[in-house]
């Protein structure tokens, strides 16, 4: 198969740096940056982030891959040899996404830090390396929708460069990582716009509006694609996991304003670091 454009951004020796992995490292760093930028004016040092990155990173992946496997187990139990082949492909993000959450959540515990005030901070930079990272799917010819018609992709006043991409084996498919990245990029923006609101937002909500918000694009773009992970016949785990998503932040936006009643999002803004540290 003859690539549009070449997946490898350059070559070390005999190493072959992928594009893929560029994408991904800018993704990461974009992510960290953001969440510095914001964490000091909400009291947080940054050395705690790069900290977290640490291990959120390289567990985030096995979390990714672990959840890959469980879900194509026919495959794996015929092939255990490949289970740990990651650079073959098979990674899915909800298992990246869950595995942070659970890093983070033991990381707050242990550095003494609010993790709802957390899990805000690093929503925005996280969205957007997300929307980055789906830059990559688009080089690999990847994480696609079903067949189209070039004047579909026309109709959409798409650049040449994405049209002549999402041509693999003399076939046009649907940039479902375009719309992705598109309907992420409205919800990061919005969110960039709404959280310096006063009494707008409580501590946790920036990341509860994410969590719903990409739920309803990755269930509309996930009936899309060709290469989901299935539950049972038909249904996609990836559109089950993200109504259920839905479902649980609703109601748990409902519980902590009415019974939690927790802080604003901007409490503690320009105070001196809140938290007892080791």
């Amino acid at each position: 198969m003859t690539l549009t454009i070449n997946p490898v951004a350059f070559n070390l020796g005999n190493l072959s740096v992928k594009w893929y992995g560029v994408i991904m490292a800018l993704a990461i760093i974009l992510a960290v940056s953001m969440a510095i930028i914001e964490g000091r004016k909400r009291q947080i040092e940054s050395d705690d982030f790069v900290d977290l990155l640490l291990w959120a990173v390289p567990l985030g992946y096995v979390g990714a891959r672990i959840y890959y496997v469980i879900f194509e187990w026919q495959y794996y139990a015929q092939h255990p040899d490949q289970i740990i082949a990651i650079w073959n492909g098979g990674i899915a993000i909800y298992g990246g996404l869950l595995a942070g959450l659970v890093v983070l959540l033991i990381f707050c515990y242990k550095k003494m830090l609010p993790p709802f005030l957390m899990l805000d901070i690093l929503t925005p930079g996280v969205m957007a390396a997300q929307i980055l990272g789906r830059w990559g799917n688009f080089i690999n010819q990847e994480a696609h929708g079903g067949p189209t018609t070039l004047g579909f992709l026309q109709s959409l006043h798409l650049p040449n460069f994405i049209i002549s991409q999402m041509k693999i084996n003399g076939i046009y498919y649907q940039p479902t990582f375009l719309y992705e990245s598109f309907f992420n990029l409205i919800g990061l923006i919005l969110i960039l716009v709404l959280r310096h609101k006063k009494h707008l937002f409580k501590q946790g909500e920036i990341f509860m509006l994410y969590l719903a918000w990409y739920s309803v694009v990755r269930f509309f773009v996930e009936g899309m694609r060709t290469d989901s992970l299935y539950l049972w016949g038909s249904i996609r785990v990836s559109q089950l996991l993200s109504l259920i998503l839905l479902v649980i932040v609703i109601g748990l936006f409902i519980y902590r304003r009415k019974v939690v009643k927790p802080k604003w999002y901007l409490d503690g803004s320009g105070l001196k670091y809140p938290y007892n540290r080791d």
